[in-house]
């Protein structure tokens, strides 16, 4: 079966790197709310809460707070859940599948855009492959997200779940 999602230079950022932890801390680390708030967003912003409820139409919601204080609430859907494997979501659907519309995006009142993210854990040699990849509506929401640092953000964040989980869970 082909897949259904098509690779779109022009509106897609993604990258692939090897981390030496299980695939089976790296979903949980994804998959459980005081798991997730530790790393999710990049030094000095912290994840102050989150909720989800892992299932295809379930709530995958954030909230990220700024070195400042100033809270940024984000909600979306899951679209799909695979175990260990892949987790697929979108800020363009709440719970249930309903429409939503653009919010501020982790510090910008300029940078408002829906998009889906997907990320694909594959078991590695030295431990998972890792896969991050953000699909937008439009180029100029995918060019927010690449001025924003997309690579680096979610890089930087990938590390800091890598670090949490060297620690111990």
């Amino acid at each position: 079966m082909k897949p259904s999602y098509q690779p779109n230079s022009k509106l897609d950022l993604s990258f692939t790197r090897t981390v030496d932890v299980p695939r089976s801390l790296v979903w949980r680390a994804w998959t459980e709310p005081e798991l997730l708030k530790p790393w999710f967003c990049p030094l000095p912003w912290k994840t102050i809460d989150c909720e989800i409820d892992l299932r295809p139409g379930g709530m995958f919601r954030t909230t990220m707070q700024s070195p400042e204080g100033k809270e940024f609430p984000n909600e979306g859907c899951y679209l799909e859940v695979v175990p260990l494997t892949k987790l697929v979501w979108t800020n363009a659907l709440l719970p249930g599948y309903r429409p939503s519309v653009a919010t501020e995006t982790c510090g910008s009142e300029n940078a408002s855009f829906l998009f889906t993210a997907m990320i694909e854990l594959a078991d590695h040699a030295q431990g998972t492959r890792y896969t991050a990849t953000v699909i937008h509506a439009d180029e100029a929401g995918c060019k927010q997200h690449a001025d924003m640092g997309f690579e680096g953000g979610w890089g930087t964040a990938l590390d800091q779940l890598v670090a949490m989980l060297k620690k111990g869970v």
